[in-house]
């Protein structure tokens, strides 16, 4: 059987696998959680170490806000791995690259030297937009990106803004969309060293274990545990992955809203603080005996 094939067969089995071995306990927690949201939300969260899930509209589709930058952060790595790239090449940056905002690449001066590496962490870490949409067009466009994520297996997940053919699904999701399951399936296979090789998933958790914006479900992580995350967020929707590395009972999840009611940028936001609680539930189910 063909490489693709077999991993589409893979691909089928975690979903089948998730519906078929879900945690009825957590589950009816996290229902009792979530009742009363105003707005669309979707949840997928695994126990790395049983294997058991709840998956709460975990396959409906959802902007990714900023969480498009994973996909993106892909995208580059595979330049990298071609040799097309280089992790510290110096890069030029130019004012034209500018997306208007609060980024710190677009306090850089024109014709301004920086390192890949650099763009890449203000990407992930910060969230930079400038930065974000830099890196997608070195990546070889929205569309190349797609290419990869779909040559993963992944049905759902793709970048829609400045890719050509995309413009209804950017429309309706914005820079990108994504479901709960993939994108949480996304980041637990760089965490098993799945995807591309073990330097490169190495290089990503290493990426991924530095969010500035650790204040919602990073909040309720011990800050002494590593946690491989990203977040997101508009208007009407907010998301954050991340996958904890907890010392007895690992897990990731991801949670995605849309349609939001409630579309507040202060801490009390409803989506924000439900995604806070969310976070609290799980690390004192996975981890009943270290109380945060």
């Amino acid at each position: 059987m063909k490489p693709v094939v077999l991993f589409f067969a893979f691909l089928f089995g975690l979903q089948f696998c998730y519906a078929q071995k879900t945690d009825q306990k957590l589950k009816k927690q996290i229902e009792e959680l979530i009742s009363g949201f105003n707005g669309d939300i979707g949840i997928y969260v695994k126990s790395l170490k049983t294997g058991k899930t709840v998956a709460i509209n975990a396959d409906t589709v959802f902007p990714t806000a900023s969480m498009v930058k994973v996909p993106i952060l892909l995208g580059v790595i595979d330049k990298i791995n071609k040799g097309e790239l280089t992790y510290h090449q110096p890069i030029i940056y130019k004012d034209s690259l500018l997306y208007a905002g609060v980024d710190i690449l677009g306090s850089y001066k024109n014709n301004e030297q920086v390192e890949l590496s650099k763009v890449i962490m203000l990407m992930l870490t910060t969230s930079d937009n400038t930065a974000s949409l830099w890196l997608q067009s070195l990546a070889g466009t929205g569309t190349r990106i797609n290419e990869i994520i779909q040559d993963l297996g992944y049905k759902y997940t793709r970048v829609n803004s400045r890719t050509p053919g995309r413009e209804d699904n950017r429309t309706i999701y914005g820079w990108g969309q994504t479901t709960p399951f993939e994108m949480a399936n996304i980041i637990e296979r760089i965490y098993r060293k799945e995807i591309f090789n073990d330097s490169s998933c190495i290089r990503m958790m290493r990426l991924l274990g530095r969010n500035y914006w650790d204040e919602e479900g990073l909040s309720s992580i011990p800050p002494n545990v590593e946690v491989f995350s990203k977040n997101g967020a508009v208007n009407a929707s907010r998301s954050e992955v991340m996958l904890v590395n907890a010392p007895h009972h690992p897990y990731v999840v991801c949670i995605i809203t849309k349609n939001n009611k409630d579309q507040s940028w202060d801490r009390n936001n409803e989506a924000w603080t439900l995604t806070r609680k969310l976070s609290s539930l799980l690390w004192n189910y996975f981890e009943p005996n270290m109380k945060f």
